[in-house]
């Protein structure tokens, strides 16, 4: 017996359904002249011109033009006379052939229109408080705060299908070779790995907090030693950071983990998962090399001064301290004597720069970290760098350097004549990260950076350890999970500094796009790292226990990587900033202007939770 034998189904008893619309309005074309259809969707443009009204009618898939003729249907005509911009409508009408010379060859649905022959307003709009039906510069606040409205523009609707097309391709990709989508929980214990976590109040365990995870890192490695393999998660996370441009309190990353791999294996695997992606998602740009190059992080600081380096274009830096050390010039001498160095790079044809730029230069470089700036301007009309004199040499410390030395600093940058010549000298860090900042801000200026070019590589062979000078301890590059290379260990204690990784990012245009390594999977070894990082025996145990314990049960080697989804889609749709690709971001100072959050809480919430607030 059927069910609805069963439960004495009667057909003439249901009630019929009431349907909105038949079809989305980009998807008419030639094809469905003649048809009836019901369309439902919002006002984009009206346009009266006496006798008939044309309404651009919008939806997710596109615009169609609808027509209302007062001497064919006159009611929807009178309706369409009061109806304006962002009101949503559902009209019926059947689908007609445009004359030729009305054709909109701009629109997808250009060779047709719809006569209209019934017309429901389901909803009135305010007037917007910025034009949604054209693209233009609207201030950033204001489309946060409207962001439902904001949605609604062509390139933010593009920007969603597209992450959601993307995303499914990752998804895609990777089912097809035999990894398994695990979710992991969004409420943790608080297990520092680098930035604040963000906590939750137990209402049920007063005192007590969980945590949002910054990166699902634990709990991806016990997948492993729970025998899963190979898993992969669209993660949320959570990281209690600084504000700065790039960031967002919480973002999304691809999350993968592998068991008995090492390093190439999951370097081919992302280098072939991008690459589909990018092939297919923005067949226009050009990937600049395949397979994409492997550098070492200390490679990438010496050439360019930064782990994340833009090779699209040159003005690679040079060490010039050797070249320098006998000079007479006393900035030098105090950053060589000091432990410091001395670098620079060349721009091309920037020695006819005026002094007003060149000393904004210097203020740059000063506002990015460096105790000043050298710059040495190489007169265009000298035949060659050889053939330099005095004459062809421009520079506030041009008397501290002979011409052999400059031409000897010329020709270690690769500099030509008619280049300038840029130099930082001071404490490493400072000076690499000024010099990082000068050259991506010259090359903007020269337009070097070709937007329609992809610039993937590999950051390899990572310390396994920093010095955090600030805080006299050393630090984890990544996390505190990666393994030493092999015959690194040994040295742990004695040499921490020497130790290198087995860790590696994806970077592309400048932009970190992912990183991860290979990982610890034997308790004595963890317990080693954790004790070199500060960790006490007491906050180890209180910490990481589960991960620890669970080495204790035949964890296998495994490793993994994270890439963020947000930098994906901003190089997918070449967009240089991470809050025009999700759907609800915050502010850059993490303010949320639509729903106005962080925000003040009942007292009552607070006591509920046996938490208090300190003025």
């Amino acid at each position: 017996m059927y069910a609805r034998d069963r439960f004495n189904y009667n057909p003439a008893a249901v009630k019929e359904k009431k349907v909105l619309k038949t079809t989305q309005c980009g998807e008419l074309g030639s094809a469905n002249n003649g048809q009836t259809v019901q369309l439902a969707g919002w006002v984009n443009r009206r346009r009266d011109h006496g006798n008939l009204i044309f309404v651009d009618l919008r939806d997710r898939s596109g615009i169609v033009q609808i027509v209302f003729n007062p001497e064919i249907h006159p009611s929807p005509h009178k309706l369409a006379e009061s109806v304006r911009n962002e009101w949503v409508l559902q009209v019926s009408g059947q689908v007609t052939p445009r004359s030729a010379d009305t054709v909109n060859s701009n629109m997808s649905t250009g060779a047709i229109e719809i006569a209209a022959t019934e017309l429901v307003v389901l909803n009135e709009s305010k007037t917007p408080p910025f034009y949604i039906n054209e693209e233009s510069d609207v201030d950033e606040l204001l489309r946060m705060r409207y962001r439902y409205l904001d949605l609604r523009r062509p390139s933010m609707r593009d920007m969603l299908q597209t992450r959601h097309k993307a995303v499914k391709y990752i998804r895609d990709f990777l089912d097809a070779r035999g990894f398994l989508d695990v979710e992991t929980p969004i409420l943790i214990k608080s297990t520092p790995e680098g930035a604040r976590d963000y906590l939750v109040p137990s209402r049920l365990y007063p005192g007590k907090f969980y945590a949002l995870p910054q990166s699902p890192q634990q709990l991806k490695q016990l997948l492993m030693a729970a025998g899963v393999e190979k898993y992969y998660q669209i993660a949320k996370c959570f990281r209690d950071e600084d504000p700065r441009g790039d960031r967002q309190p919480e973002f999304t990353q691809l999350d993968l983990e592998m068991s008995f791999v090492d390093e190439d294996d999951i370097l081919d695997l992302i280098e072939s998962l991008y690459t589909e992606l990018f092939e297919t998602f923005a067949p226009d740009r050009v990937i600049l090399q395949k397979p994409f190059p492997r550098i070492s992080f200390n490679e990438a600081m010496q050439r360019f001064g930064t782990d994340r380096p833009d090779i699209r274009y040159g003005m690679e830096m040079s060490d010039l301290a050797g070249l320098v050390e006998n000079t007479d010039f006393q900035v030098f001498q105090t950053a060589i004597n000091s432990g410091g160095i001395v670098k620079g790079f060349s721009a091309p044809g920037l020695a006819e720069m005026p002094r007003r730029q060149l000393d904004d230069l210097v203020e740059f470089a000063k506002g990015a970290g460096a105790q000043g700036l050298v710059y040495i301007a190489l007169a265009s009309d000298a035949s060659s760098i050889d053939d330099l004199t005095q004459d062809h040499i421009k520079s506030p410390v041009a008397k501290f350097l002979s011409v052999d030395a400059v031409k000897a600093i010329a020709h270690k940058t690769g500099a030509n004549p008619g280049d300038l010549l840029l130099i930082v000298a001071g404490p490493s860090k400072s000076t690499n990260t000024a010099l990082d900042a000068l050259r991506r801000e010259l090359a903007e200026r020269l337009h070097l950076a070709d937007p329609n070019v992809l610039a993937f590589m590999f950051v390899v062979d990572w310390p396994l350890f920093i010095w955090n000078e600030e805080e006299s301890r050393w630090d984890s590059p990544h996390h505190p999970f990666t393994a030493p290379q092999a015959g690194h260990e040994q040295d742990l204690e004695s040499d921490p500094g020497a130790a290198m990784s087995r860790a590696y990012d994806l970077v592309c245009n400048g932009l970190e796009a992912g990183g991860g390594s290979i990982r610890i999977h034997q308790r004595d070894l963890q317990n080693r790292v954790f004790q070199i990082l500060g960790y006490t025996k007491e906050q180890t145990e209180a910490r990481f226990k589960q991960i620890l314990d669970a080495f204790d049960y035949g964890t296998p080697p495994h490793g993994g990587i994270a890439t963020g989804i947000e930098r994906l889609m901003m190089l997918l749709l070449n967009n240089d900033s991470i809050r025009e690709v999700i759907a609800f971001p915050k502010t850059q100072s993490f303010i949320d202007p639509l729903f106005e959050a962080p925000d003040f809480v009942e007292e009552d919430q607070l006591r509920e939770l046996s938490v208090r607030v300190l003025e």
